[in-house]
């Protein structure tokens, strides 16, 4: 695992409609959306492409507000690399109290300059988004069957164990 460099991001994932319905009390992680009934998955991976983290949650969940448990999950590493959505103070500094460069671009309506912003770290990040492509190259993910969320978790683990081995 090469975490010099970690890559994060959150992905939308449209659920079937007999994803609902399960038993109350059971964690589903299933938010309702103009588009219908949706699963966010906001994923962590390493230097190379690899997946580090993951955790899932509705829909109508922001990526700013599970960032700060992504950073726990991933511990230590050099650079957090993340997009607009992860733009906010609190963010930056949950990153640097881990002793991780954010490397996350502000706004078009920032006041403030970002100093910490490298431009080609920025680049790559579209490692993150071809591990979501090659997640949901799984009919599973792509389209969410699993009514409970410890069942569509494992499935995803699953899905990054496969895509671990296909790479090596």
């Amino acid at each position: 695992v090469d975490t010099e460099w970690v890559f994060t991001d959150g992905s939308y994932v449209r659920c079937h409609q007999h994803a609902s319905g399960a038993r109350c009390g059971e964690e589903r992680a299933i938010g309702q959306s103009r588009g219908g009934a949706t699963t966010k998955i906001h994923l962590s991976c390493d230097a190379d492409g690899y997946p580090l983290n993951f955790k899932i949650t509705g829909g109508e969940v922001q990526d700013s507000q599970v960032a700060g448990e992504l950073i726990e999950m991933i511990g230590q590493a050099d650079y957090f690399i993340a997009d607009k959505g992860y733009d906010s103070e609190s963010i930056r500094d949950k990153a640097r109290s881990h002793n991780m460069i954010p490397v996350v671009p502000k706004r078009k309506n920032a006041k403030q300059p970002n100093p910490e912003f490298d431009s080609y770290l920025y680049k790559l990040r579209h490692l993150v988004e071809n591990m979501f492509a090659r997640l949901k190259h799984f009919r599973s993910i792509a389209t969410r069957y699993e009514k409970l969320a410890r069942n569509f978790k494992s499935m995803l683990y699953l899905a990054c164990t496969i895509v671990h081995c296909k790479m090596n």
